[in-house]
Order: structure tokens, then sequence, then C-alpha cells
């Protein structure tokens, strides 16, 4: 009997439809680990899924590979589901890989972490980004679904607490692979037109996929980029998304943002009753004040005798003008024992007392004081004073001592 020779693609072929036609093989949940996760610009994935003892090719299809709401990373331990089959041009089998699923946690829980952590580390989440509340807004603009019943809390509780805020509603869906771009483009929209002084955006309560538009990092950047403030208001209290952590503030309820966005009419009505009574209060207490202060200046003299201040001032000037008066006088009487002292010192040093006691005072040609025999010549003129009237005469002969 003559054995048949298979060529390379029959082998492969034929070990395609053992495995294609094999049931458990068609729908097989895989765990391992990844490796060489590889994303190609065409959004193919090709990866290895290993454990200890062995490893597996794997490639997931743009199609599915588009449905992934994590980050496949190396070392990432997960659940694989898919069917195995050979590609016959390689004769490599291989797991063609419909869904990827992290073990131990969901593929949402993982998203979530890696994007809250992504955009921790580029400062999104920053208190110092954060914008405050206007208090008295004019214009809420409101980024939800028209059909929700959270719209219709939170404008009733708008209407009660505050009816001078005007809000604008600005429809998007809030669920679905159409609610992340609408509600970003509805946040664009009310800060480039300025539709209110506030925004606020979120839905009422739901599982974790109906919440995840609000764990979309369209939107967290989105509100982020936001000139106006924005209040995040999604689901529950125990409920938390990206968004709650990127906006100026967090509403545990669609309702609580109502009530925070706004003030209560009546707590204000009361503030102002209050401010008015104390006002009030305040400026009866200062009336009062000025009214025993125009009391007592009405009681003082100068008030209820004008003429009075007059007389007083004037016996004040009177008795200054006689201080006055008797310091210039006895100035006046120093100043002139003054002069006596000075005038008898003068008069006792005066050359015509010494005179009038018989001494004469010679002075030479030139008028000057002669007053040694060396400042005369023989026959030079001088001329005598004396106590009374004078003489000149002719110098015979100037001597030392006296003869």
């Amino acid at each position: 009997m003559e054995r048949h020779i298979f060529g390379v693609a029959e082998v492969n072929q034929l070990v395609k439809l053992l495995l294609d036609g094999e049931p458990l093989l068609q729908d097989v949940y895989v765990r391992g680990e990844l490796s060489n996760y590889k994303m190609y610009p065409s959004g193919h994935h090709y990866f290895t899924l290993k454990d200890p003892e062995g490893a597996l090719r794997c490639v997931m299809f743009r199609g599915q590979a588009s449905r992934l709401r994590f980050r496949p990373e190396n070392g990432m331990k997960v659940i694989a589901q898919g069917r195995i089959t050979v590609f016959p041009r390689d004769g490599a089998y291989q797991l063609y890989c419909n869904s990827l699923t992290p073990e131990g946690a969901g593929d949402l829980a993982v998203a979530f972490e890696q994007l809250k952590a992504k955009l921790y580390a580029e400062g999104l989440f920053d208190p110092a980004h954060k914008k405050p509340l206007p208090p008295y807004p004019e214009r809420i603009a409101v980024v939800t679904s028209s059909a929700g019943a959270a719209v219709h809390d939170m404008i009733r509780i708008l209407r009660r607490r505050y009816p001078l805020a005007k809000v604008v509603l600005l429809p998007v869906r809030v669920q679905g692979a159409e609610a992340p771009p609408e509600i970003a483009g509805a946040i664009r929209y009310a800060n480039k037109w300025r539709v209110g002084d506030v925004i606020i955006t979120g839905r009422g309560g739901g599982s974790v996929e109906d919440l995840w538009a609000f764990n979309d990092e369209r939107v967290a950047r989105a509100i982020y980029d936001s000139e106006l403030p924005v209040i995040s208001a999604v689901g529950h209290e125990p409920d938390v998304t990206i968004a709650d952590f990127v906006a100026d503030a967090r509403a545990s309820t669609p309702s609580n943002a109502a009530e925070m966005v706004v003030p209560d009419q009546e707590a204000l009505k009361q503030w102002l009753e209050g401010t008015a009574s104390r006002l009030k209060k305040n400026e009866a207490a200062r009336l009062e004040a000025l009214r025993q202060r125009l009391a007592s200046l009405a009681e003082k003299r100068v008030l209820r005798d004008h003429m009075s201040y007059v007389q007083d001032k004037r016996m004040e000037l009177l008795h200054v003008q006689q201080r006055l008066g008797d310091l210039s006088s006895g100035l006046v009487a120093e100043k002139r024992r003054q002069i006596s002292v000075l005038g008898a010192a003068l008069d006792a040093m005066s050359p015509l007392k010494v005179l009038g006691r018989g001494y004469a005072l010679a002075l030479g040609p030139e008028g000057t004081i002669l007053r040694t025999w060396r400042d005369v010549s023989a026959g030079e003129r001088v001329s005598v004073t004396l106590g009374e009237g004078g003489f000149a005469c002719t110098v015979d002969e100037p001597y030392e001592k006296e003869r």
C-alpha cells in the first residue's frame, strides 16, 4: 500500500480542521499572565499568555480590542476567552481572543484605577486648580439627561431654594458609548457661550456600567479645562467617579448638588432680617448717643450765652496784655540798668577823664598818638590836647628821660 505524503499546507489545514471541530476549543477560557503585549497601528493586539509551565500565543483583532475598558499591561494576570485554532500559513496554533478580563477584579475596576492614577499624575486632581462656586448664581447650566428623574429633582429644589436663578438644561445621554462625547461637548459649549455661571453635570444612581460615562477620560478633561466651576453629581453617596475627583466640587447626589449651588431663600431671608434688625439697633444706639451729646452740648454756657465766650476771651486777652506789659517794662528796666553800668565803665575808661586830671594827649604830624620820645624828631609840629582845649607846638629836642 502506497503511503500518502502530505504537503506542509495540507498538514496545517488538517490540524486546523481537527481543532475547529473540537467544541471545547471554540469557547475556551484561559488563565495566565500577559507577556510581550503589543498594540499595532492596525488596531490588532498580539500577546502571549504564560504560566510557570507553558505559554500560549494570542491575538485580539481590532473589533474585539476596541471593547476593552482597561489598558492591558505586561505582568497583569487575566482570563482570556476565545477560540483556539491554527493559522495555516504559519502552522502555529493560537488563541483568537474575544474578551480579556483582569483576574481578581473586574475590567471596569482596573480601568478606573488606571485612569485615576494617570490623571492624578498629570495634576488634574490638584486642589490648586479648584475654582470657588459663585455664592449667588444668576444662571445654572445643567448637563444631564432630560428624561431622568435627577433633572426634575434638581429643578424642583432650585425653584424652591432660590427661584431667582435661571436653569439652563443642556440635554445629553448619560450612559452608553455616545454619552462621553456628548457630556464633554455640552461642557465645552457651556463655556464657549457662557450659558451659566456654574455647571452641574451628573445623573441618578445606577450600576457601575450605567455610571461609566463619568469615568471617561474625555469627560474628565472637559471638566478640568472648564473655565466655569463644575459640580459633579453622579449617582448616590457611595458612588465615586473620575468626574468627582476632577470637578471643582462633588455632590453626593444630584439633589445635593442643587442644594449646594444656591443659597436657601428662607435662610437668606432670615439672615437679611437679622442683618436689618442689627442695623436698626445699631442706628438707634448711634442716634441716642448723638441725642445725648446734643443735650450735653446744649447745656454748655457758650451755646446758652454766646457773648459770654467772647467776654471770657476778652478777659484772657487783657490778662495776657497785662502780663506782656509787665514783662516788657521789666525787660526795659533791666536793659537800662545794664546800659548804665556799661556807660559808667566806659566813662571810667574815657581818655577825657584822664585829661581832666591834668594829663595831656600828644599827636604827631599825621595825627598818630605819641607814646615815646622816639615817635618824634626835633622840628616836627605836634598837637597837644588838654582837659580843656589844647595847643600846637614845635619839638625842640626829644629826650629819653626827664631832665
